[in-house]
């Protein structure tokens, strides 16, 4: 059993599977700190200097009583918050994601194509001595 599981272990599916998962998660903390770290500030100054991280809409206050000046605040009271930034951000992550994984397979996939085979030529015409050989073996075969 345990010389299977090593068989089962060492297949290179699954190599690549465990290489693919260490480097999507390494990616993803990439793909987080730019959202958080550059896009966000950005559009946060676009949009009035709003930190989008601190957005949130507040359903029932916690123990001290609003107003709270960030979400974390908010949490450490016991409200009940839509986290509308937060939302923002992971959506952000997500089209990031996606859209350098579509990148990736694209890549992929062109590199996997065969070419393109080429289109077929005329055939040459044949020259006046074939033309005059192909009479005469005619000829010879007609006089037989």
């Amino acid at each position: 059993m345990l010389k299977e599981f090593k068989e089962f272990a060492m297949k290179g599916n699954v190599v690549d599977l465990a290489v693919g998962v260490i480097i999507g998660a390494a990616f993803g903390a990439i793909v987080s700190s730019l959202v958080a770290d550059i896009i966000m500030p950005i559009i946060g100054l676009a949009t009035g200097g709003v930190d989008f991280s601190n957005r949130f809409v507040l359903l029932k206050e916690g123990a001290p009583a609003a107003p709270y000046a960030t979400l974390a605040a908010a949490k450490a009271a016991g409200a009940v918050t839509l986290n509308i930034g937060t939302f923002f951000n992971l959506v952000f992550n997500f089209v990031i994601v996606a859209f350098s994984l579509f990148l990736v397979i694209k890549g992929m996939n062109s590199a996997r194509r065969a070419p393109e085979p080429e289109a077929p030529t005329a055939p040459v015409a044949p020259s006046r001595e074939e033309v005059l050989l192909g009479e005469i073996r005619d000829l010879l075969k007609a006089g037989r």
